[in-house]
C-alpha cells in the first residue's frame, strides 16, 4: 500500500505543470486536450514500474492524485497572475 501512496505522489507532481499549463489555454481546443491527456502514458508506466498493475482499489487514489494535480497547477497559475499583476501595479 505504500507503494500505492509514493506513486500518487508522483501522479500529483508530473501532472501541476500540465494543469498549470491547461488553464492558460481555451477549453477544449487541441492543447487543453494535449494538457489532460500528455501525462496518461507516464502515469501508466508508474503504475507498471511500482508493480500496481490494475488492481480496482489503485483507480480512486491515482485519479484522484491526477484530478488534483491539474486542479493545483490551475490555482498555481492564478495566484501568480495575480501576483504579477499586484507586482505591475506597485
Amino acid at each position: 500500500m505504500k507503494t500505492l501512496w509514493v506513486v500518487a505522489v508522483a501522479v500529483f507532481a508530473l501532472n501541476i505543470p500540465f494543469g498549470y499549463w491547461r488553464s492558460k489555454v481555451k477549453a477544449f481546443s487541441r492543447q487543453w486536450f494535449l494538457s489532460v491527456h500528455i501525462p496518461v502514458p507516464f502515469v501508466i508506466a508508474l503504475r507498471f514500474l511500482a508493480g500496481l498493475g490494475w488492481r480496482l482499489v489503485t483507480f480512486p487514489v491515482l485519479v484522484g492524485a491526477f484530478f488534483f494535480g491539474q486542479l493545483t497547477g490551475g490555482i498555481v497559475r492564478r495566484l501568480y497572475a495575480g501576483h504579477s499583476a499586484a507586482k505591475q501595479k506597485g
